[in-house]
């Protein structure tokens, strides 16, 4: 008689167990790594438009993007903000309405994003007045200075506050 060959209920309960114990110190550690990543993703946006935004400034005049526009016409910040970043523009600020050089105009300034990045927190692309902290816009922004800070209200796992990023 050949005796049968398996594995026995106590066996296979010992072994989901250990996966179980194994599984509970993984999965903290895969949430800690999605919150770094977001956070480094928030540092990289936060550079990419404050070096952008200050190129804007040196090419015209110290002036920051949102700021009020030549012809002393001013929309939210964030419509002229976008306009000033995504397309071409004027000595003064002047958003040509395309992306597209036009140096018989004078537009010969940008584009200086793609678009405005979305905080990774709040999944947001949106500005509001600076000190803004209460996630309702992705980003704060400050026309008169030209500073930008995430505006999720969130902090990161040392306990810095996003909007000190």
């Amino acid at each position: 008689m050949k005796a049968k060959r398996g594995f026995t209920l106590v066996e296979i309960l010992i072994v989901v167990v250990i996966l179980g114990i194994l599984a509970a110190i993984v999965v903290p550690q895969f949430t800690q790594a999605s919150t770094e990543a977001k956070t480094n993703s928030l540092c990289s946006n936060l550079q990419s438009m404050r070096s952008q935004i200050e190129l804007f400034k040196v090419q015209h005049n110290d002036r920051a993007p949102g700021s009020a526009l030549l012809d002393g016409s001013t929309g939210t910040v964030n419509t002229d903000f976008l306009a000033q970043m995504t397309e071409t523009t004027d000595i003064d600020g002047n958003p040509s309405g395309s992306k597209a050089r036009d140096a018989a105009n004078g537009f010969i300034y940008g584009p200086y994003l793609e678009r405005i990045p979305q905080n990774p927190f709040n999944n947001l692309d949106t500005l509001g007045a600076a000190g803004t902290t209460d996630g309702s816009v992705g980003w704060g922004y400050d026309t008169a200075t030209g500073e930008i800070h995430a505006a999720d209200g969130g902090t990161t796992a040392g306990g810095t506050a996003h909007v000190d990023l």
